[in-house]
C-alpha cells in the first residue's frame, strides 16, 4: 500500500492531480482468484496489480474475470476511483464481474447497467447458444468534467469455448451499440478470447460490409506505433505471440493517441496470465 500512496503523490501537484485533456483507458482480465495458482494466486498478486493500475495513471479501467472479492480489494486499493459492475451469475455478487473503474474526481457517472450475452439479455445468469458459462457486458456513461463531454463506457468478456457464442455475442454488442449509444462516443474494452480477423472480430469492426464501421481497433487506429509484443496472453509463463485477444475498440469521435501492451514482470512471474493493455484516448467534441 506504501508504494501505491507514493505514486499517488508523485501524481499530484500542489494537492491537486494534474489531468490533461486525453483519458488513459486500460483493459485488463486479471485472472479470477483461484487458490489453485499457488504463487501466482490472487494473494500474491492483487498490490502488483493496483499498483500497475496506479502506475499508468488509468483513468478508466475495464478488468475481466474480478471476482467480488477482488473487487473489494481493487476497491480499497484504489481509493481515488469510483466502480460500475455487478456478478454474472444473479446480477448482484455471485460469478464473475466485468466492471469498470472510473476516476471519480474528473468524472461524472451519468448512467449504468448490465446485460447478458444471450438471447434473453435481460436475465440474469442466462447462457447465450453454446457458451459453456454465463457471460456479461458491463456499460456505464460518463461526463467529464474538464470538457463536458458525455460518452459511454463497455466492458465485455465474451465465451472462452462457445464458438458461436462468441459471433452471437459480438452481433448483439453491435446491436445494443448501435439502438443505445449511437449518438455518443463509445470505449469498449474487453477479453474476446479470439483474435483479430476472427469472425466476432469482423463483425465489431463490420469487415467486409459496406455499412460504415462502427467500432475501430485502437491498436490498428493508433496515431502512434504500438508499444509491446502482439499478443495479452501469457498463461503465467511466458507471451504466447499473435494471441492478441484483449481489445479496446473505439467509436469514429474518439481519437487514439497511444497504444501499449505492458510487460511487466517481476522474477520471471506475471501479474496475470493475461498482459493488460494501455491507451491514451481523446474524445473529439462534437
Amino acid at each position: 500500500m506504501k508504494s501505491i500512496l507514493f505514486v499517488l503523490a508523485m501524481l499530484s501537484v500542489g494537492g491537486q492531480v494534474a489531468w490533461s485533456q486525453s483519458l488513459n483507458t486500460m483493459t485488463w482480465n486479471i485472472r479470477y482468484d483461484n487458490p489453485s495458482d499457488g504463487v501466482n494466486a490472487w494473494p500474491q498478486r492483487k498490490d502488483w496489480v493496483a499498483e500497475i493500475i496506479v502506475k499508468n495513471k488509468v483513468d478508466i479501467g475495464g478488468f475481466q474475470e474480478v471476482l467480488f472479492g477482488q473487487l473489494e480489494d481493487l476497491k480499497e486499493r484504489l481509493p481515488e476511483m469510483d466502480v460500475y459492475g455487478i456478478g454474472r451469475d444473479d446480477g448482484k455478487k455471485a460469478g464473475e464481474f466485468a466492471p469498470i473503474f472510473f476516476r471519480k474526481d474528473r468524472f461524472e457517472l451519468l448512467d449504468q447497467s448490465t446485460y447478458w450475452l444471450s438471447t434473453t439479455p435481460d436475465k440474469p445468469g442466462s447462457k447465450g447458444w453454446d457458451a459453456n458459462i454465463p457471460r456479461i457486458a458491463s456499460w456505464i456513461k460518463l461526463k467529464d468534467r474538464q470538457t463536458g463531454i458525455a460518452f459511454y463506457v463497455l466492458n465485455t468478456h465474451f465465451d472462452h469455448r462457445g464458438t458461436q457464442a462468441r459471433t452471437e455475442s459480438a452481433t448483439l454488442l453491435l446491436k445494443q451499440l448501435r439502438e443505445r449509444f449511437e449518438n455518443h462516443p463509445v470505449i469498449l474494452t474487453g477479453d474476446l478470447n479470439t483474435t483479430p480477423n476472427s469472425s466476432p472480430y469482423n463483425i465489431l469492426i463490420g469487415a467486409g460490409t459496406q455499412v460504415r464501421p462502427v467500432l475501430l481497433d485502437a491498436y490498428e487506429h493508433s496515431a502512434e506505433k504500438p508499444l509491446g509484443p502482439d499478443s495479452t496472453w501469457n498463461g503465467f509463463h511466458e507471451i504466447v505471440p499473435h494471441r492478441r485477444i484483449d481489445f479496446i475498440f473505439t467509436t469514429q469521435s474518439v481519437k487514439v493517441l497511444r497504444f501499449q501492451t505492458l510487460t511487466d514482470q517481476r522474477e520471471n512471474r506475471f501479474p496475470s496470465d493475461h498482459l493488460p493493455v494501455v491507451t491514451s484516448l481523446e474524445i473529439l467534441k462534437p
